[in-house]
C-alpha cells in the first residue's frame, strides 16, 4: 500500500504521502489530518462478552433445572451461535447486515502472516481499505438510483472523491491462518449539509475467535479534483448517511437490549438451580 505508512506496534499512526497512482480512498501530500479521529462514545464492552455468556448457559445444562428449562437454555445457545456478529457488532453500532459488510467473510491468507506465525499489521489496514471502499460503494443501494454511478465515483479521481487524510489502527489479538474476517464499519459523528471531513471506525471480527482482532478509526476528507480542493458532501450523500448515522445508533440499543435478556435468563436458570 504505497499511500499507507505502518509500523509494527500496538498501535498505528499512518502519515501521508503521495501515491505514484491514485487510489481510492487514498491520500495526497496537501490533505493531512489536522485532529485524530474521535473516540467513539461506546463504553468500553468485554471483548469476550459471548464466550462468557455461552459457557454460563452451558454450565446451566449440567445444573438441576427441568427438562423445558433446559430445551430454553439449548434454544438460547443456538441463538448465539446463530447471531454472535450481529449481536456483538450491534452493540457497538455496526451494521452487520450483509448488505452492509465491507468484507465478508474473506478467507485469511497463509502469506497474509509473518515470520512470527500471526497476520502482518500491515494487512488489517488493507481489509480496513477494503472494507472502506465497499462499504461506500454499497450505500449506493440506499439512495435514489439515479444517483448510482455518482456513489461509485466517490471511488475514482473523475470529480468529487474521498480521500483517507489519516488511519489509527488498534490491534486486538494476534490472527492467524486458517480464518475469516469480516470487516464493517460506521460512522463515528452524524454528518451535517457543511461536512467535507467524516470519520469512520473499522471493525475486523475473526469468525474463529467471534471477537474483534482490530480496529481502524479513519479520518476522510471529501475532496474536488477538478478544484483541487475540500468540497463538501452532496446533499443527497448526507441524507443517506444521516440515515445510516440513525440507524447505527437504533441496532446499538436493540443489540443491548437483547443480550441483556440473555443474561436475565442466565442468571434465573442459575437461580431457579440453587432453590431446587
Amino acid at each position: 500500500m504505497k499511500s499507507i505508512l505502518c509500523r509494527v506496534s500496538s498501535r498505528v499512526a499512518t502519515n501521508v504521502t503521495r501515491p505514484s497512482t491514485v487510489r481510492p480512498l487514498s491520500t495526497t501530500a496537501k490533505l493531512r489530518a489536522s485532529t485524530p479521529p474521535p473516540a467513539s462514545e461506546n463504553g468500553a464492552i468485554n471483548s469476550r462478552w459471548l464466550s462468557d455468556l455461552q459457557s454460563k448457559l452451558k454450565k446451566s445444562l449440567t445444573l438441576k433445572i427441568a427438562p423445558s428449562k433446559a430445551e430454553e437454555v439449548r434454544q438460547r445457545l443456538a441463538y448465539l451461535d446463530e447471531n454472535w456478529l450481529q449481536l456483538s457488532a450491534g452493540r457497538e453500532g455496526y451494521l452487520a447486515d450483509e448488505e452492509r459488510r465491507g468484507v465478508d467473510r474473506h478467507a485469511v491468507q497463509w502469506g497474509d502472516m509473518d515470520m512470527m506465525g500471526h497476520v502482518n499489521n500491515v494487512i488489517y489496514n488493507r481489509y480496513a481499505e477494503s472494507g472502506r471502499v465497499n462499504w461506500a460503494r454499497k450505500l449506493a443501494q440506499f439512495s435514489d438510483p439515479k444517483h448510482e454511478q455518482e456513489w461509485y465515483d466517490l471511488m475514482t479521481p473523475k470529480g468529487v472523491g474521498l480521500i483517507l487524510a489519516s488511519i489509527r489502527t488498534d490491534f486486538k489479538f494476534p490472527m492467524t491462518f486458517p480464518d475469516r474476517v469480516t470487516v464493517l464499519h460506521k460512522l463515528v459523528t452524524k454528518p451535517d449539509y457543511s461536512s467535507d471531513r467524516f470519520y469512520l471506525e473499522a471493525v475486523m471480527y475473526s469468525e474463529q475467535h467471534r471477537r474483534p482482532a482490530a480496529k481502524c478509526f479513519e479520518d476522510i476528507v471529501v475532496y474536488d479534483y477538478r478544484a483541487a480542493k475540500k468540497a463538501p458532501l452532496k446533499p443527497y450523500m448526507v441524507d443517506v448517511m444521516r440515515a445510516t448515522f440513525d440507524l447505527q445508533e437504533q441496532r446499538k440499543q436493540e443489540a443491548e437490549k437483547k443480550v441483556a435478556e440473555l443474561h436475565a435468563f442466565a442468571k434465573e436458570v442459575e437461580d431457579s438451580a440453587a432453590a431446587a
